[in-house]
């Protein structure tokens, strides 16, 4: 079974440059197969891991919702729809990419989301790591669309509103009675002036903190990834010292 290493994070605070970091370090430890899970549709996750655009969950299910026609004489839509999304599986360079794409529209969502968690299921069985960008409002995980998490990480920056919303994050994980069996506060963009009181009222235990990385910034104004990171940057030596926490688990 997939060891699943999910994030979320309110926007701006760098969740999805994290999670394609952790991906990057899987590749490179040489840890296993990993699966990236772009959840968020308002993230670039494929791109920032320098993978081109491709078909998305969302937009599968927008089709096969609207005009069930679609679907092969001689195939059954349950079927049509595994077929479809596993198609749509981006395989890249040392990872699999599958982006969930957007929220759902008009159509009866019902019986198709029945079938999507059933393959999600499947899939999470076919990879030694799972690495899934959420939304804030934990979207995919609230449809019951993919099992719940080994690990949570909630990112924030050291603002007040930041670490505010990662206590709401962490408050709608118990509203929605998720089974996380941990979970983590990742301080991002790192100052010392962050006040630990405000990290305790979270309720959420302290992982540790990630320093600015100007490098990051470059690299998105040229539209290159995140393997075009030098391997000596901070926030990967940061990161690699949080390692046992986010990525050993046996």
């Amino acid at each position: 079974m997939g060891y699943i290493i999910a994030l979320a994070g309110k926007g701006g605070t760098g969740k999805t440059t994290i999670a394609a970091l952790i991906v990057r370090a899987l590749k490179e430890k040489k840890l296993g197969s990993v699966l990236a899970i772009d959840a968020d549709p308002n993230s670039n996750l494929g791109e920032v891991l320098g993978a081109k655009p491709g078909d998305n969950v969302g937009a599968i299910l927008d089709n096969i919702s609207v005009d069930p026609n679609k679907v092969p004489a001689g195939m059954t839509k349950e079927r049509f729809i595994q077929h479809q999304v596993q198609a749509a599986i981006q395989e890249e360079d040392g990872f699999d990419l599958l982006s969930m794409g957007k929220p759902e529209g008009p159509g009866c969502y019902c019986y198709v989301n029945n079938v999507l968690r059933g393959l999600m299921a499947k899939l999470i069985k076919d990879y030694d790591y799972i690495v899934m960008d959420n939304e804030a409002g934990l979207e995919h995980l609230s449809r019951r669309t993919c099992r719940l998490a080994d690990m949570l990480i909630v990112v924030s920056d050291a603002s007040s509103v930041g670490l505010k919303s990662a206590k709401r994050i962490i408050e709608l994980v118990g509203a929605l009675k998720f089974e996380v069996k941990k979970s983590f506060l990742l301080i991002n963009r790192f100052n010392k002036g962050t006040q630990k009181d405000k990290i305790k009222e979270t309720g959420l235990d302290h992982l540790g903190n990630l320093p600015l990385e100007p490098q990051i910034e470059q690299l998105s104004l040229q539209g290159r990834s995140i393997f075009d990171l030098k391997s000596g940057a901070q926030i990967l030596t940061a990161l690699n010292l949080l390692g046992d926490q986010i990525w050993k688990h046996n």
